[in-house]
């Protein structure tokens, strides 16, 4: 099946990757021409990625009905790429935003979009820098027969029932922001599970604790293995890694969602208040654990531990 995708960050890119390989001709773009270009010459693409330069490209490379993910930052990003899209498509071609979106707004684009006689689906991915290797877990959203002609692309894109048609225009967007809120939750009962042991008398080695608690025991889990990852490669301390969090967003609207249906959520709630206050006090232990999984699943950015940082007592979010 051929597919357009836009955008060749590290989201982009993977799938662009994994879908080649799995058979399928991939039309890809980047606002930098030379990133594309150079995915596309990657071997194991086995010549099935061609480069959309220019973007009006895609309307050629692709039959109709045409198929383009998008995967560019949420918010004002997507909806501009979108409406290039939208004067080089056809009517009845699909868009597919892929990125962290707000599920309002996939709300809202479904309705424009349709106006204009074009399809779209929302599709909240999870999976990060692993998922060419292990499959994006996929979560859409939009009209089931647009989902049908979309999902041999998306069966392909996730691990064995890795992926789920969740409900109509912005389901997909509003399960995976529900994904990232209970995320941060277990993400801050590691991090604070760990501080407790890196503070106690017994100089415990914590990623063979991590690797020990995945063979069997109840906590058991793939943030669990990525914890021993990072441990066993930046040591006990962190001490590169400054416990700065940030947030994509998700946890916010997960917040907000919970507050406008009467839902308690106060670990959710308390998790990303964590994160707020991590940038202003950034050295809590805590919270290095925390900056480390982010950087371990998702590769995000990780600030450079202060020369005069120190991780207090290990007692962590305070």
């Amino acid at each position: 099946m051929q597919v357009g995708i836009c955008g060749m960050g590290r989201m982009g890119a993977g799938m662009a990757r994994r879908l080649a390989r799995a058979g399928h001709e991939v039309a890809a773009w980047n606002r930098t021409a030379a990133v594309a270009e150079e995915i596309a010459a990657e071997p194991e693409n086995e010549g099935r990625i061609s480069v959309a330069e220019p973007i009006t490209a895609l309307d050629r490379l692709l039959a109709a009905p045409r198929h383009v993910i998008i995967s560019v930052p949420s918010g004002e990003a997507t909806d501009a790429m979108i409406r290039q899209l939208t004067g080089i498509l056809q009517p009845g071609d699909v868009i597919i935003d892929a990125g962290n979106s707000n599920f309002h707004d996939s709300q809202r684009r479904a309705a424009e979009l349709e106006k204009e006689g074009f399809e779209f689906l929302d599709m909240g991915v999870s999976g990060g820098i692993w998922g060419l290797q292990v499959g994006f877990c996929a979560m859409v959203g939009g009209k089931r027969e647009v989902f049908d002609g979309f999902e041999p692309l998306v069966r392909d894109l996730a691990p064995v029932d890795g992926y789920l048609y969740c409900g109509g225009a912005g389901a997909g967007h509003y399960v995976k922001m529900v994904h990232n809120g209970i995320e941060y939750g277990i993400m801050e009962a590691y991090g604070e599970g760990f501080d407790i042991l890196h503070a106690s008398e017994y100089g415990l080695d914590l990623a063979a604790v991590a690797r020990m608690w995945n063979h069997g025991s109840v906590i058991r889990s793939w943030l669990l293995e990525l914890a021993a990852e990072a441990f066993a490669r930046e040591g006990n301390e962190l001490e590169a890694i400054a416990g700065w969090v940030a947030d994509s967003g998700e946890g916010r609207w997960t917040v907000q969602d919970a507050i406008d249906h009467d839902v308690p959520a106060p670990i959710i709630t308390l998790s990303l208040l964590q994160r707020f206050r991590s940038r202003r006090t950034p050295d809590s232990y805590t919270d290095k654990v925390l900056a480390a999984l982010r950087n371990e699943f998702g590769g995000h950015a990780i600030k450079a531990a202060s020369p005069t940082s120190t991780t207090g007592d290990g007692t962590g979010g305070g």
